[in-house]
């Protein structure tokens, strides 16, 4: 039942459930990424993506000076209260703009890991 707790405990962060959707609607993002598409600083992105991780509900890679974070998909009830988030969470219009900025955002990297304008380090 721990597990359970701290999954719901996760996603009881307005900031980490839109971390949480726009992973799970995107794919692999960097933190570069989820700044940019949530309009937040990257201390906001790290301490939240921390808390994901401890909750085991992302998993991260380093590539560089940046940390690239994907949803863990793993565990059976975890995944159907991811799979439903995403469903009933899709019609938001904060999700749909979160989704947007993404996009928009990746499109303009041209496929380049990050881009030079971000000095900051994870």
């Amino acid at each position: 039942m721990q597990n359970e707790i701290q999954l719901f405990k996760a996603l009881s962060d307005g900031t980490r459930l839109r971390i949480l959707l726009l992973l799970l609607n995107n794919g692999d993002l960097c933190v570069c990424d989820i700044m940019e598409s949530l309009q937040i600083p990257q201390s906001t992105a790290s301490r939240h993506l921390a808390l994901l991780r401890s909750a085991g509900l992302v998993d991260g890679e380093r590539h560089g000076t940046w940390m690239y974070y994907r949803v863990i998909e793993n565990q059976t009830f975890g995944s159907a209260v991811l799979a439903s988030l995403k469903h009933y969470c899709s019609k938001l219009e904060t999700v749909a703009d979160d989704n947007r900025r993404c996009k928009q955002f990746c499109s303009q990297k041209n496929g380049t890991l990050c881009p030079k304008t971000h000095n900051q380090e994870e």
